[in-house]
């Protein structure tokens, strides 16, 4: 008697960890009829590509769980030409057996969570997006310990009846101790205790400030990182987390992917006969959504388009926190047309972008000049010569922004630019 066989493609699961992985081979096309084949018990790391080629083939499909090193791991799976996906762990969490686990337990979890379909699949970045992402992270974890220095250096004067008339954010080290020193007597014991708030404080602003240096120089010589410093509202700080979160722009097909993405459209539940709408928390990347939310704040204190757009839509709905979030949403459609270069080129610096620039330079220092190896005329002229000629543009055939019907004297209608406060 024959037997027919057929090429199976088979789910590997991975649970992977920083010395070791473990995997399970299953068969099958849904979760009820997966058939675990074979599994592979903490095996060292770094036999990974020599395991993959032994026992996978290019019509397998790997999936692991999003930790420390899976990106890392999907990255040499794929080098293998393997197919290699990461899935979203805030979900595999929940599916996590609280009386019995194990490596292999959570191996045959991950690959049937795969076939049931509803897990969710994470990109996986390239070197340079993953290293922004770390600096990024590495940067806003030292503005919260800033923060929370302060914060602790505030709550202890307090505590002594002192309260000082400039944020102690805005002051620099010598201005500080000279207004807790005047402020009243201490004693010697008291002193020291200042003394080592303003320290925490003190490191706390040299690595930020460090941080902001590497992030302007990014900015500065990246094109892509440049062009967005033309949106309103949006300068080096920004316009990196755009870059290291969102990475490769073309993995949103639309605008309001990457509104989605972000967390800026609204929560709905519309059930039976009941519907509830609600705001724009809970969801997305709460790390780029809060800066484009103070983006959005500071649009709305300036004289542009978007700011009196946003004014408009105050007067109708009479909430401030509504149309500054309608208005971080705006920016970040504008984000998404400046990405995918569905613009105009640049062929004028206005004062407000020049200033930018300027600002820019400062942040990155005398360091940051150093490592460049240029003066700041030098790398103003370049930075500028690369906001015309560094990215290629094509304008966007939009119908929201063309003319209902022609006529012998139409009516003037904003272009993309206009409409987005892009200089």
């Amino acid at each position: 008697m024959t037997q027919e066989t057929t090429a199976v493609e088979r789910v590997i699961g991975l649970d992977t960890h920083p010395d070791s992985f473990t995997a399970a081979l299953i068969s099958g096309q849904t979760p009820a009829q997966a058939i675990v084949q074979r599994t592979f018990n903490q095996i060292p790391l770094g036999q990974l590509k020599k395991w993959a080629e032994k026992n996978t083939t290019l019509k397998d499909t790997l999936v692991l769980e999003a930790s420390g090193n899976s990106f890392e791991i999907a990255r040499t799976l794929q080098g293998l030409g393997r197919k290699a996906l990461v899935l979203e762990s805030c979900q595999l969490g929940k599916l996590k057996e609280a009386h019995a686990n194990n490596d292999k337990i959570s191996a045959v979890r991950i690959g049937k969570a795969f076939l049931s379909g509803t897990a969710k699949t994470v990109w996986v970045p390239d070197l340079k997006t993953q290293e922004r992402r770390d600096w990024f992270h590495a940067h806003r974890k030292t503005v919260k310990r800033f923060t929370q220095s302060v914060n602790r250096l505030t709550s202890y004067l307090s505590d002594h009846g002192v309260r000082l008339e400039s944020s102690l954010k805005m002051l620099g080290h010598s201005l500080t101790v000279q207004r807790i020193e005047a402020a009243r007597s201490w004693s010697a014991s008291q002193k020291m205790v200042i003394e080592a708030f303003l320290m925490e404080i003190e490191a706390a602003r040299n690595q930020r400030a460090h941080w902001e240096s590497l992030m302007a120089l990014e900015v500065g010589t990246d094109p892509m990182l440049l062009s967005l410093v033309r949106l309103c509202g949006v300068r080096d700080v920004v316009a990196f987390a755009l870059g290291a979160i969102i990475g490769d722009i073309t993995r949103f097909s639309e605008p309001k992917k990457l509104v989605k993405y972000v967390g800026l459209n609204p929560a709905f539940d519309d059930s039976g006969n009941e519907s509830w709408t609600g705001g724009i928390g809970g969801h997305g990347r709460t790390d780029l959504r809060s800066l484009l939310i103070e983006s959005a704040h500071s649009i709305f204190r300036s004289k542009s388009p978007m700011a009196q757009w946003a004014k408009k839509l105050l007067a109708r709905k009479s909430s401030v926190n509504l149309s500054v979030a309608a208005l971080a949403r705006k920016l970040t459609v504008a984000v998404w047309y400046l990405m995918s270069g569905k613009w105009d080129q640049l062929n004028e610096i206005d004062n407000t972008l020049a200033l930018k620039i300027g600002k820019i330079i400062s942040r990155m220092g005398e360091h940051g000049l150093g490592v460049l190896g240029k003066t700041r005329k030098t790398l103003r002229e370049q930075m500028e010569q690369c906001l015309k000629t560094g990215r290629v543009y094509y304008p966007h055939p939009d119908k929201k922004y063309q003319p209902k019907s022609p006529s012998k004297s139409p009516s003037k209608r904003p272009t993309l630019a206009e409409e987005y406060g892009l200089a």
